[in-house]
């Protein structure tokens, strides 16, 4: 009897390659998933697929007992869009009980597999009888995610861009800036498509900083979210440059702006179906919402300056967005406002150590070169092409867009953040 691998989970995944396999991977759409495991392996593996960022939307239970429990449980509910079925029966026992299944599944519900036999005979014998995938344990959570992402996902839909939010650890300092400047590179420096969304609806600042005044923006986008298509979001973008566009921020107070945890998911996914580059700028704030556009974007730039107060808030950003996002790679930090004079600062090296994390760039002050670009409605990769910052910049873009690969460096040791605090 001929033999094969069907899944290249049985060796260990380093960090590094999990984060690149689910990358590549698309979101999973609004659908149940149950799982019936025996064995404790294979149970860990779906809970924590069921926790990644990418099953945000999915539904997932996860039930001990195997073929023969689900069968039972089936007989008085309905199935749901997926089943997940362990079995360490050999391939006559397996098919056996999937007969017993069959009674009372429903004709619409799809059904994988998670065998222990390697049997190529088996394999063609389940799809046969309309199972949809047999993977052999064990089980990798990038295989999982993939496996139901292959099931689920449109096989003719456009690829989706990448979403990057910038984030400030403390309120003015500039993380809109950067932010702004960073898609202004991105835009320049590959020709490729962007679309900056500026999500501080009561004082965003991305409609002054390109001087642009468009009559529409992010607001009619998130209150419109149910006819929210290519066609309509094209119509409230604004032009900022040849590859550049903008959503804007009304930037009134004639009303407030409560909103759901999900309300900005439509506004980005309709910007990736088009867009290579999405870049957020997300305010300085912590509520429903925000939490959930940092839990679902693919890669978050946190932008602080050199102090305690700035430290000790990045801290508890990166703790919780590590937690959030436990199969993700942390976020990147961007020092910003670097070597005001008589400020006493925090060293950048001192700064990172309990954050864990390797600054991505610093920024040095200059009120100067800032508050002329700003004033003008222009960036200073426009106003100062030759300035520091704008390599920076650069640096940001290539390295948030996945253009050149990471740099690797040893990442410094975890110090205590209130060890810090209490020398200073």
């Amino acid at each position: 009897m001929s033999q094969t691998t069907f899944s290249d989970s049985a060796y260990h995944l380093d960090d590094d390659l999990l984060r690149e396999r689910l990358e590549a991977l698309r979101p999973i759409p609004r659908i149940s998933i149950q799982a019936f495991c025996e064995t404790a392996e294979v149970a860990q593996v779906i809970e924590a697929a069921g926790g990644d960022r990418r099953m945000a939307k999915a539904h997932m239970r996860v039930h001990t007992g195997g073929i023969r429990a689900a069968a039972e449980h089936y007989a008085s509910a309905p199935t749901p869009n997926l089943v997940i079925l362990e079995s360490q029966f050999g391939p006559a026992e397996l098919l056996a009980e999937l007969d017993t299944l069959a009674d009372v599944c429903d004709p619409g519900s799809k059904v994988v597999v998670v065998g222990h036999c390697n049997d190529v005979s088996l394999y063609r014998e389940l799809t046969r009888r309309g199972v949809s995938e047999y993977v052999l344990a064990p089980l990798s959570l990038s295989d999982l995610i993939g496996l139901v992402s292959q099931l689920f996902a449109a096989p003719d839909a456009a690829p989706l861009g990448r979403s990057i939010g910038f984030v400030g650890a403390k309120g003015g300092v500039g993380s809109s800036t950067v932010c702004h400047n960073v898609a202004w590179s991105i835009a320049k420096l590959f020709a490729s498509d962007v679309v900056l969304a500026d999500l501080d609806l009561a004082f965003g600042t991305a409609n002054i900083n390109f001087d642009k005044d468009p009559p529409q923006g992010v607001a009619e986008a998130v209150f419109s979210a149910d006819r929210l298509d290519d066609v309509f979001l094209d119509r409230l973008l604004a032009k900022c440059g040849d590859h550049l566009s903008l959503l804007a921020a009304p930037s009134t107070l004639d009303r407030t702006y409560d909103f759901e945890a999900e309300a900005f998911t439509p506004l980005i996914e309709a910007a990736q179906r088009g867009t290579p580059s999405v870049l957020l700028d997300v305010p300085h704030a912590w509520n429903d919402w925000t939490r959930s556009v940092l839990q679902r974007i693919d890669e978050i730039v946190i932008v602080a300056t050199p102090d305690l107060a700035n430290l000790r808030n990045a801290k508890n950003l990166v703790d919780t967005l590590r937690r959030l996002r436990p199969n993700d790679a942390p976020p990147r930090l961007v020092l910003n406002q670097t070597g005001i004079p008589k400020r006493p600062e925090i060293d950048a090296g001192e700064f990172a150590e309990p954050l864990g994390l390797v600054p991505l760039a610093s920024i040095a002050f200059d009120p100067a070169v800032f508050g002329m670009a700003a004033n003008t409605g222009r960036m200073v990769c426009e106003s100062e092409p030759k300035h520091p910052s704008v390599q920076a910049f650069a640096e940001i873009a290539h390295t948030v867009t996945g253009r050149n690969s990471a740099k690797r460096s040893q990442k410094p040791a975890r110090s205590s953040l209130f060890g810090l605090m209490r020398r200073r």
